[in-house]
């Protein structure tokens, strides 16, 4: 029989978590960060106190070295909080991107980033994206790097990157990627840890974004960067198979963090529908509202499970060598095709629910639905990549690659 209960220490952890959000991150609060451009520093800090500043960071660097399940648990209650997921986000790409750097990266690099991260004093982000493309990391790369001695000089762009102001302010730095020897396609790719505040031959640039306004976007030119050669993430040439695989962690913690953003709309709606007189009664005793109440919330409890489940996946993968790297990408790209779409779907028919008051400023679940539709348009990759590569696994590898042979 399968059990779908959670420990009694992460049940203790969740509550302990939700009051912490409900404390730090009440609606007037989520409101005044939504008008950006950035995650406040006091909020950095009071992260960093709950120990929510990077906690898959292990316990020997200072950190709390959580599982995936309880990192999920810890961005879905965040997320129930400030559904506008400004917050949240922030803390699923420190908790994702770190749990890469401790898998791949170099002892002195580990020792230098991670006590700082844990305190709040660095952000680790992921930088991908580039004003040609984000989801083809193999054709879209432009950066190119280049050893020489004890270090690797970048040259190249990376855009439309989550906590570029941020990063600037505190430290840190993004995982990132680089052609070594772009001949080689896929198999040329290097990932190493890009730090960008006061690193000369960086220049910073920013973007305004339709939502989460409270954390920033932007990206940074590199013009002859060093790189120490500790920074680099893995093995060369084999960066574009660890990022795919930081992609499996970091695309699950963006599933539940929609996730839990859903379900506190929903509860928003509940609340507001109860309140709310229609036709001699309150909305919320009309046939109507009850049906679309019960499919929203059977939607978002059915993504939940297979977020969940995925979680637990990769926990089982890392801890006790099970499941395949096939069997990994199908669960997650389903969590992550799924969670966004029907979070954004119960967010807009909440917003239906407040009437003319949810399409004003003043209701918070216009703010949730601007930024739940980041994870549906592409960030952490779009939803056709998710179709295809369930799709991919489905199929099989070998007859995937006998399609691709033929359509060349």
């Amino acid at each position: 029989m399968v059990d779908f209960s959670f420990t009694e220490e992460q049940e203790l952890f969740r509550q302990s978590v939700r009051e912490w959000a409900q404390k730090t991150l009440p609606p007037e609060r989520i409101r005044e960060i939504d008008k950006g451009p950035k995650i406040p520093t006091d909020i950095i800090k009071e992260m960093a106190k709950m120990g929510l500043h990077a906690p898959t960071i292990p316990t020997e660097y200072g950190g709390m070295g959580a599982d995936m399940v309880t990192a999920c648990i810890a961005a879905e209650e965040i997320a129930r909080q400030d559904i506008t997921i400004a917050v949240p986000v922030y803390y699923l790409l420190n908790a994702g991107w770190a749990k890469i750097v401790d898998l791949f990266g170099t002892e002195q690099l580990k020792e230098e980033l991670f006590p700082k991260a844990v305190k709040g004093e660095a952000f680790i982000g992921i930088a991908t994206t580039e004003s040609s493309g984000g989801s083809d990391i193999v054709g879209a790369t432009r950066t190119v790097m280049r050893k020489e001695g004890n270090k690797y000089i970048v040259n190249g762009e990376k855009m439309y990157i989550s906590g570029v102001l941020e990063t600037l302010e505190i430290g840190g730095g993004f995982v990132t990627t680089a052609y070594i020897d772009k001949s080689k396609g896929r198999k040329g790719i290097n990932l190493f840890f890009c730090p960008i505040k006061d690193v000369k031959g960086v220049t910073p640039t920013t973007v305004e974004d339709m939502g989460r306004s409270g954390l920033s976007t932007g990206g940074w030119a590199m013009e002859n960067v060093e790189i120490p050669d500790y920074y680099l993430l893995g093995e060369e040439y084999k960066g574009f198979y660890h990022v795919m695989e930081g992609f499996n962690v970091a695309r699950t913690l963006v599933a539940v963090t929609c996730i839990g953003a859903a379900e506190g709309a929903i509860e928003m709606g509940i609340e507001y529908a109860k309140q709310r007189e229609m036709f001699g009664g309150p909305l919320a005793a009309l046939e109507g509202f009850q049906f679309q109440l019960a499919k929203e919330y059977s939607k978002i409890q059915a993504a939940k499970w297979i977020v969940y489940r995925a979680a637990w996946m990769l926990d089982q993968h890392y801890q006790k060598g099970k499941f395949t790297a096939s069997d990994l990408n199908l669960a997650v790209a389903m969590a992550k095709w799924l969670a966004p779409i029907w979070a954004f779907q119960a967010m807009v028919r909440v917003q239906t629910w407040h009437g003319a008051y949810g399409y004003t400023k003043e209701c918070l679940i216009e703010a949730g639905i601007r930024g739940v539709r980041s994870y549906s348009v592409g960030a952490e990759g779009a939803q056709d990549i998710m179709r295809i590569i369930i799709a991919r696994e489905l199929l099989g590898t070998e007859y995937w690659r006998m399609v691709k042979k033929r359509q060349l």
